[in-house]
């Protein structure tokens, strides 16, 4: 985890700076996803929000989220072969490693990687804007006797 995931971001303000409509169910959404430390997908999300409101809809979360997106406050990620996850936007840069099989989502960074990267990219007479690393992989087994 970041140090930054624990800084909350106000989506409610954010999205009312826009324009935006606040609804009730809106707005337990935003709670939710501003209190989250982990990558929930949206249907993880509604799961939560349908916890404390019945009337809320899965249509309702990802509207939210789409506008959360387009507002640049919450980040969409596709990891290979699973529905689209989120997490906070504006966050330290860090990579990811998906466990293959909890679908548990790990933050980290490493010095090392990031300039091993920034050598390979001058190398190759580059400057990196931006990058993403994803790593997949699954918890190593104690060895068997």
């Amino acid at each position: 985890m970041t140090a930054q995931a624990n800084k909350r971001i106000d989506y409610e303000a954010e999205l009312r700076r826009a324009g935006i409509r606040i609804t009730r169910p809106r707005r337990i959404i935003l709670r939710i996803v501003s209190e989250t430390d982990d990558h929930p997908d949206a249907y993880e999300i509604f799961r939560r929000a349908e916890a404390e409101d019945k009337t809320i809809s899965l249509s309702t979360v990802y509207r939210t989220m789409k506008l959360l997106e387009e507002h640049g406050t919450i980040q969409r990620h596709a990891f290979s072969g699973g529905p689209s996850r989120f997490e906070h936007a504006g966050e330290e840069h860090h990579d990811h490693l998906i466990d293959v099989e909890t679908g548990d989502v790990i933050e980290f960074r490493s010095d090392k990687i990031e300039k091993l990267q920034d050598e390979i990219a001058r190398e190759l007479g580059y400057d990196i804007l931006h990058h993403k690393l994803e790593l997949y992989g699954r918890k190593r087994r104690a060895a068997r006797r």
